[in-house]
């Protein structure tokens, strides 16, 4: 554990959010056949020769009000339309490969499959959203700029439900960014791998931006700001040694990724 958390408010603070939900990824094997996946099965690119056979899962089934993130990393305007999303009862293991062409209708028409098209001016290159399903069986999406919208509703809720993403028309490539499940004051995310650590801090974009951190520096480092934030003085030492961190992003460090950001050794 980190030196320097023992503290009753920042136990308080991480007690609301260490509650973890399992690592959500796209399914790794029950996929379309115009898709690729990759960066550990959360990014997804189909073929832009085509606008369908985009079909992708998610790897576990989602909670009830569990909001799940995509960011759409490209799009190709000589197709007409936009990604779909929903939720289904069936689970990926148990479908056969060739998938279905299309999530709608190929899917909707069929016992188990709720989906719905997500307009193109929230598909563009560079927009996050966020769907769900809410405990009255609805189906909803938001984005970045805060709009919601209700896109369907009586997805059957008695039965563990799978996400499904039809990467369709425009939308060629997603990146799976995590979900977060909000009750309360607690929050619960999703575990995911070290780059996504760009999303804590917003001001780097690429893992050239950590090329200036050297991974070998094991000093005390007094002085030196915090890696996450650039704002607040690095002042937790890590077990590897290295003094980092700031107290609120170690926090968080310590609950989504579990590791250093600068050599990625464990932090339990």
């Amino acid at each position: 554990m980190m030196a320097e958390l023992e503290a009753p408010d920042v136990e308080s603070k991480m007690s609301q959010i260490c509650d973890f939900l399992s690592p959500l990824t796209f399914h790794p094997r029950i996929v379309g056949d115009m898709v690729h996946l990759s960066q550990g099965c959360r990014h997804v690119k189909r073929s832009e020769g085509t606008f369908k056979n985009g079909l992708v899962f998610s790897n576990r089934p989602v909670s009830i009000e569990e909001r799940i993130r995509l960011r759409v990393e490209a799009d190709f305007p000589r197709w007409h339309g936009a990604m779909r999303v929903g939720f289904t009862t069936v689970s990926p293991d148990s479908r056969s490969l060739p998938l279905p062409r299309l999530a709608i209708p190929e899917l909707t028409d069929t016992p188990g499959h709720w989906a719905a098209p997500v307009h193109e001016r929230f598909c563009m290159a560079g927009s996050e959203l966020e769907f769900w399903v809410s405990c009255s069986g609805s189906l909803w999406v938001s984005n970045e700029s805060g709009y919601k919208c209700k896109l369907l509703r009586g997805v059957e809720l008695k039965h563990p439900i799978w996400a499904m993403f039809d990467v369709y028309g425009q939308t060629c490539s997603i990146l799976l960014l995590g979900s977060e499940k909000r009750t309360g004051f607690f929050h619960r995310r999703s575990r995911q791998s070290l780059p996504s650590l760009v999303s804590v801090r917003d001001s780097l974009t690429s893992d050239d931006d950590f090329a200036y951190l050297n991974p070998l520096d094991t000093t005390d480092g007094e002085g030196k700001t915090c890696v996450v934030c650039l704002d607040q003085e690095a002042n937790i030492l890590l077990p590897c040694g290295h003094r980092c961190l700031c107290q609120a992003c170690s926090i968080r460090v310590y609950a989504e990724f579990e590791m250093c950001p600068l050599c990625r050794h464990s932090l339990t």
